[in-house]
């Protein structure tokens, strides 16, 4: 038991005093490029989606 009280411990100092955590722009700026990011990977998936639609009707329609 005490050898998990001292892990909490030293690991309660490590995250108070040796990490260093971003400030409020780095966080808002590092947010912004992941929405951004997912926004464009969402569109290129999304046009991807209808090409592969629309490649998937002109064969079926040339089987038919």
């Amino acid at each position: 038991m005490k050898r998990f009280i001292n892990y909490c411990k030293e690991a309660y100092t490590e995250l108070v005093h040796k990490v260093s955590w971003p400030s409020y722009k780095e966080l808002t700026n590092s947010a912004v490029v992941v929405l951004v990011a997912s926004l464009v990977i969402a569109v290129v998936v999304w046009v991807m989606d209808l090409g592969f639609e629309n490649i998937m009707k002109f064969i079926y329609k040339q089987i038919i």
